[in-house]
């Protein structure tokens, strides 16, 4: 169960923890999908108490995660064999790479560098505090976890905020400081947003996406951030602009602001640039640039070969060769500053969100379990009659209802849960899937309004310096500006970068 939540939120997830069990064995016992086909029947009691279960969180995400495996070969869903395979696949050593560089990232302050010096450089007005808060905050999101970012990122911030009051008073700068608070998390969910290892669901999306359509294109690292970053940045701008027009315009012009000494003194302390920080910054570009190059770049009637075509197999490599590659060399350049170690040690990578994992194991395990037994099939047949609506209200509507479902459950779990049932409704009606798994897919990054909805709000939330209304009424409009941009970016330019004719059945979707 997350931490923080109220007494009466502990109850509600109690009685849902109580509750999915109970649906569990009233859909087994007596609910009859497809009477020739029964594990239809029994797909969806699985998926049912685990999404329940996800929601609750009274046991561990990763707990939860594991119900595939103890319940699928039981009621002859998959095999225990077939099942297990999807707790370990080519998207979770993109995450284990990825993260084994955030770690060493990490351990040697590269991160904290790379954050005190883009703030140093944007200045030290109110809009320019806010604006090289949400920089940093959004570019290093994309690489490591919003979660570790916006830990390294509040020490900083609130050093900030108890100087603007020592300047002024508390109550003068009290309104601003929740601005900060606000930019920071908001920042930390939309830079993710923009590449695959950025956040958990983009992971997710990438894995459900080829369960499904295994003749389609691969989903690049390099292919999706064409697609996300200009997203983001305009998601970017418009978060700085209303939260610049809510707590900097209004309330930031009576009182003194700050001169650089405060972020200056913080960089001076990291001293000079080490040995082992100049080779993680060295490998970071290398990482990036290996991503972006590796599989050929299609724009439109335009075509980049990728360097992977040097190899006699271009397909056998993919983005999670390129980070194991990155991942293990960590381990074997020796350290300077600490003698006979190296730059990464398993003592740091023990720090791997292992139920994150096992997150991705079971939704993958859940995501197959829909496909094999036919229930997301069964979820289309019965969502047909969208046929007849036009793609740009059914993407806009994905696009709402996994928004604010986000507000309360895990952002993973909701990606997990849905994007079966999206993938069989495009195939019942005939259209891209990817109209439909894009759309929800970003969306579960972009739940601005309660402190339980994603870990960087969390966090601002348990500094103690706003309110939940402080939050939910800045994040409320933010979820709709969200919204709105999304869903026409994935009617314009998605269709751009993944070749989607709109009225037309791709062929590797048969």
């Amino acid at each position: 169960m997350r931490e923080g939540t109220s007494t009466k939120g502990r109850k509600f997830s109690f009685f849902l923890f109580v509750l999915a069990p109970i649906l569990f064995l009233y859909i087994i016992l007596f609910v009859n999908l497809n009477p020739s086909k029964p594990i239809i029947t029994y797909t969806l009691a699985v998926a049912i108490l685990m999404a329940l279960w996800w929601i609750a969180e009274v046991v561990p995400l990763g707990v939860t995660s594991l119900l595939p495996f103890l319940l699928f070969p039981m009621f002859g869903i998959m095999s225990g064999k077939t099942t297990a395979s999807h707790y370990f696949n080519d998207i979770i050593f993109l995450y284990l790479g990825g993260f084994l560089f955030a770690l060493a990232m990490q351990k040697w302050d590269l991160h904290k560098r790379i954050a005190l010096k883009l703030l140093l450089i944007v200045g030290n007005s109110p809009a320019k505090i806010m604006l090289g808060f949400m920089l940093s905050t959004a570019f290093l999101s994309m690489w490591i976890s919003n979660t570790a970012t916006t830990m390294l990122m509040v020490p900083i911030l609130i050093s900030i905020i108890l100087k603007l009051e020592e300047n002024n008073t508390k109550d003068s700068v009290q309104h601003f400081s929740i601005g900060l608070l606000l930019a920071v998390a908001y920042s930390a969910s939309i830079g993710g947003i923009s590449t695959l290892i950025g956040t958990p669901p983009n992971l997710s999306f990438a894995r459900i996406f080829a369960i499904y359509f295994p003749n389609a294109p691969e989903i690049s690292f390099a292919v999706w951030f064409f697609y996300a970053f200009p997203i983001v940045v305009v998601i970017f701008l418009l978060t700085f602009g209303y939260l610049y027009y809510v707590f900097v315009k209004k309330d930031a012009s009576d009182w003194a602001s700050i001169d650089n000494s405060t972020i200056k003194n913080e960089y001076i302390k990291l001293g000079q640039w080490t040995f082992e920080q100049k080779v993680l910054g060295v490998f970071f570009f290398l990482l990036a640039l290996l991503w972006f190059t590796r599989a050929d770049i299609a724009l439109g009637s335009i075509t980049i070969k990728g360097w992977s075509n040097l190899f006699s197999n271009p397909k056998f490599i993919n983005d999670g060769t390129v980070a194991i590659t990155i991942g293990v060399l960590l381990f074997l350049i020796p350290s300077k500053k600490k003698k006979g170690t190296f730059i990464m040690d398993w003592k740091t990578a023990e720090g791997i969100p292992w139920e994150i994992i096992l997150l991705f194991g079971g939704g993958f395990a859940l995501a197959s379990g829909f496909k094999e037994s036919g229930l997301s099939q069964w979820f289309g047949e019965q969502l047909v009659w969208l046929k007849d609506i036009h793609p740009f209200i059914i993407i806009l509507s994905v696009t709402f209802l996994i928004t604010f479902l986000t507000e309360l459950t895990s952002n993973v779990a909701t990606v997990e849960t849905f994007l079966p049932v999206l993938a069989g409704l495009a195939i019942s009606i005939e259209i891209n899937p990817l109209l439909f798994m894009l759309p929800a897919t970003i969306a579960a990054s972009l739940a601005f309004m309660l402190p339980a909805a994603t870990p960087p709000n969390a966090i601002i939330f348990g500094t103690k310096r706003l309110k939940v209304i402080d939050m939910s009424k800045t994040g409320f409009a933010l979820n709709l500006i969200g919204i709105l941009i999304v869903t026409i970016a994935t009617y314009y330019l998605a269709t751009f970068v993944f070749n989607i004719v709109i009225d037309t059945y791709p062929e590797w979707a048969k």
